[in-house]
């Protein structure tokens, strides 16, 4: 980094460029870099930087691509003059190949998307006006080349000239990088410069460079020292009582570097009075004094314990792409960020922006860094990432805000997650596995002030992070998601395909989960002039990822009954989101395992409506109350059951989390409906701790299903969890109140569960459908559809079908199924269930959620036909893959009722069913089944 000053001057060039695609690769036999050649009819003004595909008659465009522009200049530098300059043409970053000439002539050529290059142009340019003009390529074939999120099956493409433009004027002997190294053992700071001076510059006079650091004006450290021979030059500086970096208190120290040469007058006089001081260059940057380290599954920031409370970040913005849309974006970016609660950001799977690390750096926010990844793994895509990550480390070596290098992520170019025939699995591939550690390894020694994670989610070799990608829905599958946190804590090892680095030293971070919540579609196709590019990519196939239609799909599923227009949808779906994450943050927040976390994601990005904010950065219906559950101080209520009978009690343990390094002594305290107490809590600095049963009472009673809302407070820090209390009263007989006396078959694999639970009830159940006599019973409960079964149903009986023990229903005539995952999955996390009918929705709420706690089904009813009544039903994404897990059917002369939900499983497996021990709702929501079937 450095600015203008009497001896560096830029002239930015950003503004207007003609532009023309060549896809003919044309353009160079025609000879289009000569000044004046004339360009095809279809070249055109565009404002660089940009993507070309931010114009929508690009969007598709793959291939090459050429820009020009003039420059005026009133003289240029006289270059045999004794102190002469040299004059470079400078791009942020150009994706992906380019090739610059100017005044006719080729000066030099950069392959890379991400990162800045620089080409010398002294001895071209010349006073008056002179033609720059830049040919780029970008491939329709990105496999081998570091491209990230991309393209299919992801985003959009970005080629061109996408950073700033800038000539700049510099001296020939001048400062080309400093790294600063802080030492916080010792309170130091080693500067390490590397200069042009050639040997032949050093050995001809003195040349020192003096080093300043200074804080808000003030200097606190001065050294000099003279260059090598190698034109290099390296100081320690001890600083005084320095201010370490963290994003509590992001304090920076200047630095600045004066290149001075001394030329003595008399060669045989060691007298400074005698030389003569010539000024070659100045040069500044900044620092942090930051450490970060990783030790017993921890993390450590500047020596203190550090919980990570992090999202990811892709970088994305709505028609400017990888630009932000606002000159002030990256300011309010991370103060956004700040407000959320969040400490860091994972900036996914692209170099970041220099001016987003610098808001960081003078804020305070962590960044986790990665560079692009290719898709497949060749000699070519390995040698570009190396490259790319090594100019990654050159670029931002002094941005206090990075504290963590990703090499890979997922084993995209380097493993197989896309199931190539021409790829092998990272996880058994020994060459693989040997290749990521001495890249590992390369990329510590490179830069030790950092940690590094060798490929971000699974498969690791050698890390200094344990890193898992791992999404997870609750309630739907909360007891799945806190199994396999168990699985994580204690089989740490079990991530690695190879243990090169200790994994019961890397600290676990969940860095990628996260829920969906479907976003504002209509404001953001309003503010798209109606048709966002991203609604009909055409390597979106149909399903969740594809936007296109998504209204039709509303109005033609049973959405439209349950929610009146898409707005309801999305202020539903936003909040069941919110108690999704709410639920799977907590469950990390209170494992002292777990080092911390990173949400997908920060915002949504195109069709992807995961974030905290929508793509247009505008907040969600759950936006402020986020900030309070990723606070640094937070508390969290863990109840026995999130649904209880109105007879029985609320029991719950209050856990209050502290993430800050200061003990805190606050009032704890806890409320449900007219009952509240409180005690005095201390926690320790970077802990938990937990009162068990500090909530209990007696739940209240209620005429049929209620909630009631438990509050616990400490300090600032609070949160509201939700329990459902049904009335044991009201669903302890209700089918013989409904149907008097009914006769009820039920199958031999429900006996156990479901016929005890009826029976209970006083209910009559029978072990045939047909009796001797020939009659027939009120109705047939079963998991599967026997000919038995289908032959009653056919003939005018009713049908309850449920799934078993094992959510499992056997059935091939009825209705189609599709089977769902019974832990993580990234269809059930995009997912949405929601109650269409009353009498459900009085159960349940329109939106699904902990009062099915235990019972969310394992497969779902699909492909529904027209006259099929759906009471509960399910969406994915943009409202595809439409489902039921409640829905009824005309079968013949009769009626076949589906249910899906695991209510077999939750009311008991022999002796203990009949005593009533039975999940409240799956209970109420049998009887409620059966009620409606005898009705009927």
């Amino acid at each position: 980094m450095t600015s203008s000053n009497d001896y560096r001057q830029e002239t930015n060039l950003n503004g207007t460029w003609q532009f023309v695609t060549d896809p003919n690769d044309s353009g160079g036999e025609q000879q289009w870099y000569e000044p004046g050649q004339h360009w095809p009819d279809r070249a055109q003004s565009v404002d660089v930087p940009s993507a070309w595909q931010e114009l929508e008659a690009y969007r598709e465009y793959t291939g090459t691509a050429w820009y020009r522009r003039t420059v005026a200049l009133e003289s240029v530098p006289d270059h045999d003059e004794s102190e002469p300059t040299r004059t470079l043409l400078r791009f942020g970053a150009v994706d992906y190949e380019a090739t610059v000439w100017v005044n006719g002539e080729r000066i030099g050529t950069n392959r890379g998307g991400y990162l800045p290059f620089a080409l010398d142009a002294t001895d071209v340019l010349s006073a008056g006006e002179n033609t720059i003009v830049v040919s780029v390529t970008d491939p329709e074939d990105l496999s081998e080349i570091p491209h990230g999120k991309q393209g299919e099956p992801w985003y959009q493409r970005v080629s061109g000239i996408w950073q700033d433009v800038t000539l700049a004027f510099v001296p020939e002997t001048r400062v080309e990088m400093l790294r600063a190294t802080p030492d916080l053992e010792t309170d130091s700071v080693e500067l390490a410069l590397e200069t042009t001076a050639t040997t032949a510059d050093v050995l001809a006079a003195d040349v020192t460079a003096t080093v300043v650091v200074s804080r808000e004006g003030d200097d606190v450290a001065r050294a000099e020292a003279p260059l090598e021979t190698d034109g290099s030059a390296s100081v320690s500086l001890e600083i005084d009582d320095p201010n370490y970096w963290t994003p509590e208190n992001p304090t920076l120290y200047d630095v600045g570097v004066t290149l001075e040469r001394t030329d003595a007058s008399d060669a045989g006089s060691d007298s400074s009075d005698d030389a003569d001081s010539t000024v070659l260059d100045r040069y500044t940057d900044y620092f942090g004094m930051r450490s970060v380290a990783s030790r017993n599954g921890r993390i450590y920031l500047n020596g203190e314990p550090y919980f990570i409370r992090g999202a990811l970040e892709q970088g994305y913005y709505p028609e400017t792409l990888y630009r932000p849309f606002d000159d002030d974006w990256f300011e309010t970016e991370v103060q956004l960020a700040k407000d959320l609660g969040f400490n860091l950001l994972r900036k996914h799977i692209k170099p970041a922006h220099p001016d987003f690390l610098e808001q960081a750096d003078r804020q305070g926010l962590l960044v986790w860094e990665e560079p692009a990844n290719p898709t497949v793994h060749s000699e070519r895509s390995k040698r570009e990432v190396r490259e790319q990550l090594e100019g990654l480390l050159e670029r931002d070596y002094n941005r206090p805000s990075v504290v963590i290098w990703s090499i890979y992520n997922e084993e995209w170019g380097i493993g197989n997650p896309q199931g190539l025939d021409v790829e092998t699995s990272l996880w058994e591939d020994e060459a693989k596995q040997q290749y990521l550690a001495e890249l590992y390894a390369e990329t510590k020694a490179a830069d030790p002030t950092r940690l590094v994670c060798d490929n971000s989610g699974w498969a690791h070799v050698a890390t200094d992070v344990n890193d898992y990608h791992r999404y997870f829905v609750s309630p739907d599958r909360a007891e799945a998601w806190a199994s396999d946190l168990d699985r994580i804590s204690d089989r740490p090892e079990a991530n690695y395909a190879a243990t090169v680095t200790d994994p019961q030293d890397a600290p676990i971070i969940i860095s990628e989960f996260g829920t969906w919540g479907l976003c504002d579609a209509p404001a953001i196709e309003a503010s798209s002039d109606g048709r966002p590019p991203w609604l009909d990519y055409e390597f979106l196939e149909a399903g969740l990822k594809r936007p296109e239609g998504y209204r039709e799909r509303f109005d033609e599923t049973s959405l439209s009954a349950a929610f009146e227009t898409v707005d309801e949808l999305v202020e539903a779906w936003q909040w069941r989101q919110f108690r999704s994450n709410a639920d799977v943050i907590e469950q990390m927040r209170t494992r002292d395992e777990i080092a911390g976390y990173v949400i997908t994601e920060f915002s949504d990005i195109e069709w992807e409506f995961n974030g905290i904010l929508d793509y247009r950065r505008e907040p969600k219906a759950f936006t402020d109350e986020f900030a309070r559950l990723n606070a640094p101080v937070a508390v969290s209520l863990e109840f026995d059951s999130r649904v209880v009978w109105d007879d029985g009690s609320i029991t719950a343990d209050a856990v209050v989390i502290n993430d800050t390094n200061e003990q805190l002594e606050e009032t704890l305290s806890w409320r449900i409906g007219e009952y509240s107490d409180q005690q005095s809590v201390t926690v320790e600095p970077a802990s938990t701790t937990r009162l068990e049963d500090c909530l209990t009472i007696d739940a209240p009673a209620v005429e049929d299903v209620t909630s009631v809302t438990a509050t616990l407070e400490f300090g600032d820090a609070r949160t509201d969890a939700a329990v459902t209390v049904v009335s044991r009263a009201a669903f302890d007989g209700s089918i013989t109140a409904v149907a008097g006396e009914p006769s009820i078959y039920v199958a031999p694999a429900l006996q156990a569960s479901i016929g005890a639970a009826l029976e209970y009830r006083g209910v009559t159940v029978v072990d045939v459908i047909t009796d001797s006599d020939g009659d027939t019973v009120d109705l047939v409960i079963t998991s599967e559809t026997t000919d038995a079964v289908l032959e009653y149903a056919a003939d005018g009986g009713d049908v309850v079908l449920l799934a078993d023990g094992d959510g499992t229903v056997t059935d091939e005539t009825v209705f189609d199924y599709r089977d769902l995952p019974e832990d993580e999955s990234w269809n059930l996390v995009a997912s949405l269930l929601y109650a269409v009918d009353d009498d459900f929705e009085e159960l349940l709420g329109r939106v699904l959620g902990w009062e099915l706690e235990g019972l969310y089904p394992y497969t779902v009813a699909t492909d529904m036909p027209a006259a099929a009544a759906v009471s509960v039903g399910s969406v994915e994404g943009w409202l595809a893959n439409a489902s039921a897990t409640i829905a009824g059917r005309e079968y013949g002369d009769g009626r076949v009722r589906l249910c899906t939900f695991r209510l077999a499983g939750a009311l008991g497996d022999g002796p203990t069913a009949h005593r009533g021990n039975e999940q409240p709702m799956a209970a109420a929501l049998l009887e409620t089944l059966l009620a409606d079937a005898l009705e009927g």
